[in-house]
């Protein structure tokens, strides 16, 4: 087991007593959720990391415990993502696909992918668009249908990710994992997925139109009716 440093303990629990501390405060103020769903918009992302993580902790168990919430706190935590984790153009990115998102970039994420999307409404789309999601970690993640336009997932973990359907044109997915992931039906024209693990993917009817596939993994992926018009398969 790694050990932890005394530094790192010190503020590990640092973080953990904030969280509680302002969770504590929204339990005592029993405010509505419509009162709690205002404060918390105001302080995502205004304050410390710690104080956004307790928020978008917060913000979930408002839309588990009253459903009419669900998407509007979902619109809340995208257009967080959106706004924190800026999009860099792949040529001033380093070539370093160990990078990893914020810390409560991840959390919001995890609440995205963790969902019910049954709550969702119909005719409406996750935008996750022009975002720089490096190494999220969106194991089983339900993206279904999102919206994930040039978006840079270089080494993310998208194991068995529910990707059908969405719009992934121009997306940076090298040495990204896609083991077993639902792609069917996904528009990946001019994605970059060199390197990536695709093993298992499902890839029916998926469009990789200039798509770059150099190094990619693709053992026992379903490739039927796939557009691979003009892919690049080598550099």
């Amino acid at each position: 087991m790694k050990n932890i440093s005394p530094t790192n303990n010190s503020q590990l629990s640092k973080i953990c007593l904030r969280i509680y501390a302002f969770q504590e405060k929204v339990n005592q103020i029993q405010q509505s959720p419509k009162q709690r769903l205002r404060i918390a918009s105001e302080l995502l992302g205004n304050k410390t990391i710690e104080t956004s993580l307790a928020v978008i902790n917060d913000l979930e168990q408002i839309a588990h415990n009253h459903p009419q919430y669900h998407w509007i706190i979902i619109d809340i935590l995208t257009t967080f993502v959106r706004e924190n984790a800026l999009y860099t153009p792949q040529e001033e990115v380093t070539s370093n696909l160990r990078a990893k998102v914020r810390v409560d970039i991840q959390a919001a994420l995890t609440v995205i992918a963790r969902r019910d999307a049954n709550k969702d409404p119909e005719n409406e789309q996750l935008d996750l668009s022009h975002t720089d999601m490096r190494g999220a970690n969106l194991n089983g993640a339900n993206l279904e249908q999102t919206n994930l336009y040039q978006v840079n997932l270089a080494g993310a973990n998208l194991r068995e990710a529910n990707l059908a359907g969405a719009i992934l044109s121009a997306a940076n997915l090298q040495g990204a994992n896609l083991y077993l992931a639902n792609l069917e039906g996904a528009i990946l024209s001019a994605a970059n997925l060199s390197g990536a693990n695709l093993s298992g993917a499902n890839l029916h009817r998926a469009s990789l139109y200039l798509a770059g596939l150099h190094g990619a993994i693709l053992n026992d992926a379903i490739l039927d009716g796939a557009n691979f018009r003009e892919t690049k398969f080598s550099e």
